[in-house]
């Protein structure tokens, strides 16, 4: 009985090893295709100009903030309540105002995020076609991206798959020095 099931084990484990050594797996660097696509560099040169914009208007808000605090506790002494009343309520108004205007623009669901998905996903999947294409045509079981939360300890640079996707995406690929 134990020699049938050590011999049970041993063909399981070649059946396995067989199994695997016929699983061709690739890996791309989504990060480099992306740096070497003109549609991502436009898009995100694009995000960039309004990323700019809209922080320049937040620290005008937050300036105009500051100035009004700094001349309201320059004159709070000498104020009424009433009027002391009425800058703080003011102040506390301008202060909600520059953070829903955060939140609009910068927040989990806000512009930026939008305005990213807007321009980025027409392009992430032309790379994904482009992936699966150069997968299905050089017979790839399997293809990892090196570039995400993946960890991959170890790829054979032959298999890596990352010019020939830049290829069918039709981008030329500066030559990758030899270490």
């Amino acid at each position: 009985m134990k020699r049938f099931l050590l011999f049970l084990i041993a063909l399981v484990s070649c059946g396995l090893t067989a199994a695997n050594a016929q699983s061709k797996i690739g890996h791309i660097s989504s990060e480099a295709i992306m740096k070497e696509l003109p549609d991502a560099q436009d898009a995100q040169r694009q995000l960039d100009a309004l990323v700019v914009e809209w922080q320049n208007e937040l620290q005008k808000m937050q300036q105009d903030w500051q100035n009004r605090f700094e001349e309201y506790d320059k004159r709070k002494l000498v104020m009424t309540d009433q009027r002391r009343a009425e800058a703080e309520k003011e102040l506390q108004d301008l202060e909600r105002r520059i953070a829903e205007y955060r939140n609009l623009k910068f927040g989990q669901n806000g512009d930026l995020f939008n305005k990213q998905n807007e321009l980025m996903k027409p392009v992430q999947d032309r790379v994904f076609q482009a992936i699966q294409d150069v997968a299905k045509e050089e017979e790839y079981d399997y293809v990892f991206d090196k570039s995400g939360e993946i960890l991959l300890m170890f790829a054979n640079e032959k298999n890596d798959l990352t010019a020939k996707v830049l290829a069918k995406l039709q981008i030329s690929v500066p030559a990758a020095p030899k270490n």
